[in-house]
Parts: C-alpha cells; sequence; structure tokens
C-alpha cells in the first residue's frame, strides 16, 4: 500500500486545481487511504448499512476536505506518504465524532438484542470511535510514577471499555453525554487503582513491575460463566430474590449478583445500597456457599 499512496499522491498533486483529473486522482487517493480506517468497517461480507453508512460518508466527505487542503504541502516520500495519512484519517475521525454522532452510536446498539451479532458489531463500532474521538479523559497522575502511569491509564480504560459493553443499555441520553458518562467511569476505575495501590506507609511508588503483577487483568465471560449469570437473573423458583438482607428485600441475592457479574464494584453497591461494603460481601458469600448445590448441575 506504501507505494500505491506515493504514486497516487504525486499524481494528484501533478495534475492542476480545479480540474477533473485531479478531482479524480484525489477520489482514488481518498478510497486508499480510507482503507485502513478503524470505524465504519462492514459486518462480514455486507454492504454498510444505515448508520454506519451515513458516517462513513461524512468520514470520507471530510478527509477529501482535508487532503484537498495539505495536499500542496505534502513531499511524498514512501515513510512520511503513510505517516501523512494516518494523521489525516485520524484527525477527519476526531472532526466527524461529535457528541451527537457517539450517542447515535450508543443509542444504535441499545437496539439491538445482547449477545447478538448486531449488537457485537454496534459495540465494536462504538468502542473503536470512543478510542478514536478526543474526548476520552485522562485522569490526574496523582501518586503514580511517570512510568506507571501509561500502563495504569491503559488498564482503566480497558476496563472503563469492557464496563461499556456490559452496561450500554443503562446509558440515557437524556442525563448527559456519552462520553461524560464514559468519563466518569474511567475516572472511578482509575480511582479505585489509585486507592489500591496508595499506602501511606509506603514511601516509594510502584513499579512497572510491580503494577504488572499486581493488576487483575478482565477476563472474557466463560460460556460457563454466562449461563449461571442467565440462570440467576430467570431466577425459575424465585430463589435467589427470596434471599435478602434483612429488611432489605431490594438487597436480594439476584441483585447482588448481576451487579457483581457486569463488574459492579463492592463500593458501588454499598453507596446504592446504603448498607456497608463487609455487610453485603459476607451476604454474597453465604449465599453463593448456600446455593452452591445449584450452580454445581452446570458443571
Amino acid at each position: 500500500m506504501e507505494d500505491l499512496l506515493e504514486q497516487l499522491v504525486t499524481e494528484v498533486q501533478q495534475h492542476h486545481p480545479q480540474t477533473e483529473e485531479r478531482h479524480n486522482a484525489l477520489t482514488q487517493l481518498v478510497n486508499c487511504i480510507m482503507r485502513s480506517r478503524k470505524i465504519c468497517r462492514p459486518l462480514g461480507s455486507q454492504p454498510l448499512f444505515g448508520l454506519y453508512r451515513e458516517m462513513y460518508e461524512k468520514l470520507r466527505q471530510q478527509l477529501f476536505w482535508d487532503i484537498a487542503q495539505n495536499l500542496n504541502y505534502h513531499q511524498p516520500t514512501q515513510k512520511n506518504s503513510r505517516a501523512w495519512a494516518k494523521n489525516l484519517l485520524n484527525d477527519a475521525c476526531v472532526k466527524i465524532l461529535d457528541n451527537t454522532q457517539l450517542k447515535n452510536l450508543a443509542l444504535e446498539a441499545q437496539k439491538h438484542q445482547p449477545r447478538s451479532e448486531l449488537r457485537q458489531y454496534a459495540l465494536r463500532e462504538l468502542i473503536q470511535a470512543i478510542l478514536l474521538t478526543d474526548k476520552l479523559g485522562h485522569p490526574p497522575r496523582g501518586n503514580f510514577s511517570p512510568e506507571s502511569y501509561p500502563l495504569v491509564y491503559q488498564e482503566a480504560v480497558n476496563q472503563t471499555l469492557a464496563y461499556v459493553c456490559r452496561n450500554i443499555n443503562t446509558y440515557n441520553p437524556e442525563r448527559g453525554e456519552l462520553m461524560t458518562w464514559v468519563n466518569f467511569r474511567l475516572n472511578m476505575v482509575f480511582k479505585d487503582f489509585r486507592q489500591g495501590f496508595y499506602n501511606p506507609n509506603i514511601q516509594n511508588l510502584p513499579l512497572r513491575e510491580d503494577l504488572e503483577n499486581r493488576m487483575v487483568q478482565p477476563e472474557e465471560p466463560t460460556p460457563l460463566s454466562e449461563v449461571i449469570r442467565q440462570y440467576i437473573e430467570d431466577d425459575p423458583d424465585n430463589i435467589f430474590a427470596r434471599d435478602h438482607i434483612r429488611n432489605r428485600p431490594d438487597a436480594n441475592f439476584r441483585a447482588i449478583a448481576l451487579a457483581i457479574f457486569v463488574g459492579r464494584t463492592w463500593k458501588e453497591l454499598s453507596v446504592e445500597f446504603n448498607i456497608p461494603m463487609s455487610s453485603l460481601s459476607r451476604f454474597f458469600q453465604r449465599c453463593s456457599q448456600k446455593h452452591r448445590s445449584l450452580f454445581q448441575k452446570f458443571l
């Protein structure tokens, strides 16, 4: 692609502005660069449709305009042409991924059933858009060293995006922009990391090796865990909802277990139910042991 890209750049520059030849050559150059886009990718062999087709056209038009404005200042070589094209494509993505576009991507994902092919496709497009936008926050470094911060930040982003995928149906556009919701979660995850690593009796900040050893990597849900989660959610005999903390039917095993499955923390649940974390944790462990025989049938 590098050789072709360099040739196309040179060809466009050889034609005079406002000519059909230059327009056609510029169209070929734009099409070449668009092949490396990270958003608006087709679903399998299907052509782009709906929102994704509209986004593709917006991105293509923006890229066409940006290249037309910058091309005369570019001196093509194989190496710098690729970097130049990549930067222009990324900049074009940032320009079209405004709050409205991001909201529409989230709402599109909400339309489809969980674990369906269309839901997974919509989430992939949404996550790529979030990563490409310039609206993703960067929490303060705090106690982390300059060496540690990038690793912690990347892990916090990974966990935040996993949360977005699991909880996309909870996003309500009437309560705020999508990136406000995403960045709030990112700050919460980062705060948990900071508290987990901070110890007032230790003067030295964690090293990269400490982070790699201590940080818990999120695991993809296994088919078995999904079966158990679905069983708890269905609760055919109302067993799990019936077990609750005294005088608090809302704080039942079913509600707590489903919250744990989607990545909620004990701290979040403590705030939500206004119950100490230790009480919630003990109740959950006690019920898990009580229902162990029910879960073992899935093993």
